[in-house]
């Protein structure tokens, strides 16, 4: 072949059939960078919190480097093809180790932000260049570029690039994440970033490519997809060797569930239940916990109980030892959760799910309170984790506690966990305003729980005067909790005095704000 018939056929425009799959590439192409950006975000929430604050910043910055990437296109436009593929081999295996580079940094460091902010920066510009360069491949050897086919290819590509997006958006939440995983799941949408490039090089465009660059091509294709091969199967001990590395005592039980990362650790017999990292209780001294939470609200001698969160079934435990309970209601929003409970935790809440007076309600407890009004019940306990993400802060807001309110009978009564009065005052002082500013009177109190330290609880009423601290009169003997003891947890000491704070709300979720500063010495 002839220089001249060499050009000619390296320019030739594409044909209708490699159009659409040119196109379908551009589909899959903004599916693999949509679903990158939530792998990231996603991570940004399950390792640090997120937060409105980080998520904005993580999006603007994605955006913004969308923006670089297509201006550094410019100069590889006269090679669009090649470039396309180089781009698209790199951005692979950037997006298909981002989230085991993440997870491996943050457990190794305690921090990924900067991994984090490299990331979405690389990934954004790599998904940036995409766009110019396939733009020039459809336009390639067409003779008809005016105005009005320009405008019309373009139209064609946006409608492939938001098309694919759209796919990309619901791949992840609903298969990628709840099947694979985070690090599982972006390494396969790494590997369907090599796919792309491959179909464009070796079928599309192979013309417009050299032998030899075809060929580096292939090797390199290759040696990206044997290395994302290679962390799908190692995935599970690089997560399990690095996920120990967060907790003092042996993992024994690990679970991704579509909300969180479900963690039990023992040593020495005692059994410790972490989510996304957080501690929720020691066997060792749960029983404080759990003592203090429940029978407060129980002192009116309930029949119909009300359990929000709690899903590991302790709190069921204990209402379970009072004679005149005859219904449980237990909202709980994971069923992994429920699942640990009626299993690995049996022994712990004494097989309380599966005992017939309680019904296990699987949703989220501020849609089940909502639709339709939930009323009828004689005491509310509300267990939910702290809200140290907006996601759980409308939990701990105003309207929150106003439906819950709803759900008592007039002499019902309330009790909210409400975290540590010591170490974060804010937050507990907070909770106590939102509940009261639901129509409520209040009492704060707080014990001694040596795995989470001075911890905090607010019992309500919907009646004029606060409620007394007082234990129900068919209380079995219990392990922590008396008379004197729950009398003097209403004591607070002079360096961390009652405060009086401006309620939470969803307008406002200041909580999430107060957990955000983090623990006071």
């Amino acid at each position: 072949m002839t220089a001249v018939a060499a050009q000619s056929e390296a320019k030739r425009a594409l044909d209708g059939r490699s159009r659409v799959l040119l196109l379908a590439a551009v589909a899959a192409c903004a599916a693999c960078g949509l679903i990158y950006e939530l792998a990231l975000l996603t991570l940004s929430i399950s390792l640090t919190g997120g937060g409105i604050t980080q998520t904005s910043l993580i999006v603007a910055g994605f955006v913004a480097a969308l923006g670089v990437g297509a201006l550094a296109a410019k100069p590889l436009l006269s090679h669009a093809a090649v470039s396309f593929v180089a781009v698209e081999i790199v951005l692979g295996l950037a997006g298909g180790f981002s989230a085991v580079t993440l997870y491996v940094t943050f457990t190794f460091f305690g921090s990924s932000a900067v991994v984090l902010v490299l990331a979405t920066a690389l990934i954004g510009v790599l998904v940036g260049a995409e766009v110019p360069l396939l733009m020039t491949l459809l336009q390639s050897g067409r003779s008809d570029n005016d105005a009005e086919t320009t405008g019309k290819v373009l139209a064609d590509l946006n409608a492939a690039d938001y098309a694919g997006a759209l796919v990309g958006g619901l791949l992840w939440p609903f298969v990628l994440l709840p099947i694979a995983g985070m690090i599982r799941g972006a390494a396969i949408t790494g590997i369907i970033n090599l796919v792309a490039a491959a179909v464009v090089a070796l079928i599309l465009l192979r013309w417009q490519l050299s032998v030899r660059t075809r060929l580096l091509a292939v090797v390199a294709l290759l040696v990206a997809a044997t290395s994302i091969a290679v962390l799908l199967v190692r995935a599970d001990n690089i997560e399990t060797t690095s996920r120990q590395r967060l907790y003092t005592d042996p993992v024994v039980a690990a679970e991704r569930s579509q909300y969180q990362e479900i963690v039990i650790t023992e040593r020495g017999g005692d059994v410790r239940l972490f989510l996304d990292g957080d501690l929720q209780f020691s066997s060792a001294d749960e029983h404080r916990y759990t003592e203090s939470l429940v029978y407060p609200a129980m002192a009116r001698n309930p029949e119909r109980v009300l359990i929000l969160g709690g899903g590991d079934g302790l709190a069921a435990r204990e209402v379970l030892r009072l004679n005149g309970v005859r219904e449980i209601v237990q909202v709980e929003l994971d069923p992994a959760v429920i699942e640990l409970a009626t299993t690995r935790l049996a022994d712990l809440n004494e097989g309380a799910l599966q005992d017939p007076r309680v019904h296990v309600v699987i949703d989220d407890a501020f849609r089940w309170l909502r639709d339709p009004p939930v009323t009828g019940f004689d005491a509310v306990i509300v267990d939910l984790p702290d809200p140290d993400t907006p996601a759980l802060g409308r939990l701990y807001s105003t309207e929150f506690y106003g439906l819950a309110a709803r759900a008592l009978e007039p002499g019902g009564l309330m009790v909210v966990q409400a975290g540590s009065p010591y170490s974060t005052p804010d937050a507990f002082w907070r909770t106590t305003s939102t509940v009261a500013s639901a129509g409520l009177s209040v009492t704060p109190y707080h014990v001694l729980v040596p795995s989470f330290g001075d911890w905090g609880f607010v019992l309500a009423s919907p009646e004029s005067e606060a409620p007394s601290l007082r234990l129900p009169s068919d209380a079995p003997e219990l392990r922590f909790l008396d008379g004197p003891t729950l009398a003097a947890s209403a004591v607070f000491s002079r360096d961390r005095p009652p405060r009086e704070l401006e309620p939470s709300t969803l307008d406002r979720p200041r909580i999430v704000d107060d957990m955000r500063r983090g623990y006071q010495r």
